[in-house]
């Protein structure tokens, strides 16, 4: 094993990230899209206090909401009292808590997206779907997801490369234990530990080829979109 890249805990790690990022982003999408509508939509006097709410993991140490997480869904938490009481056991160090962090935590990079694709939106074109005696629920799917494409890849892209990179939020809630919690940045930062520089090299090295790949997907589809909308018009 020592002569190959990645050893088996490497792998598992990857695994486990590209488990925990895909579960996160479709939780986010469920959850993101309907919170971006109200956002965009909405003239409640609750509204600023629900943005910030929902972007304050910008600006927040990640090891502040994983410490306050932490303490929610633990033994003495109301949370942790909750799912104890409904025989779902506790979450703290499981994947069921990295993942209740994860999704707290990347909410803003969907939900900012969609929002401001929904703001953008040409009123008229649901004033006319309206006058067509379409639903809200037709309008939305008929009208308002198709024209929102830009918005959700650029969302679902952000949300699932956000969670990839964590790593002190889901520290503090899911810990580094090996093929259960251990995702890719806690291996990486276990093997500086224990001076392994050329595995760290390998991780560390994926995680930038990732970042990168990333950022080059978002420009193409981006200039695919501007041509498909240049054409239209």
């Amino acid at each position: 094993m020592d002569g190959l890249p990645f050893s088996a805990e490497d792998w598992a790690a990857i695994r486990l990230t590209l488990t925990l990022a895909g579960s996160a982003t479709l939780i986010l999408l469920l959850l993101g899209t309907p919170l971006a509508w109200w956002l965009s939509q909405t003239r409640s006097r609750f509204k600023p206090i629900i943005a910030a709410l929902i972007a304050m993991p910008l600006i927040l140490p990640p090891t502040v909401l994983g410490f306050y997480l932490l303490m929610l869904m633990g033994p003495y938490g109301w949370v942790g009292q909750l799912t104890q009481s409904l025989g779902l056991g506790r979450l703290p160090f499981s994947f069921s808590g990295m993942l209740v962090a994860s999704v707290l935590f990347s909410m803003p990079f969907v939900v900012q997206p969609l929002q401001n694709t929904f703001e953008g939106l040409d009123a008229r074109m649901l004033e006319a779907a309206a006058t067509l005696r379409a639903s809200p629920w037709d309008a939305f799917f008929s009208v308002v997801l198709p024209l929102s494409r830009r918005g959700f890849l650029t969302a679902t892209i952000l949300g699932f490369a956000h969670t990839v990179g964590e790593f002190g939020v889901v520290l503090m809630v899911g810990g580094n234990i090996p093929g259960q919690t251990r995702v890719v940045s806690m291996q990486i930062y276990n093997h500086v530990e224990a001076m392994q520089y050329s595995h760290a090299h390998w991780l560390a090295g994926l995680m930038v080829a990732f970042s990168f790949l990333v950022l080059i997907s978002m420009q193409l589809m981006n200039q695919r979109l501007d041509v498909e909308k240049a054409v239209k018009v």
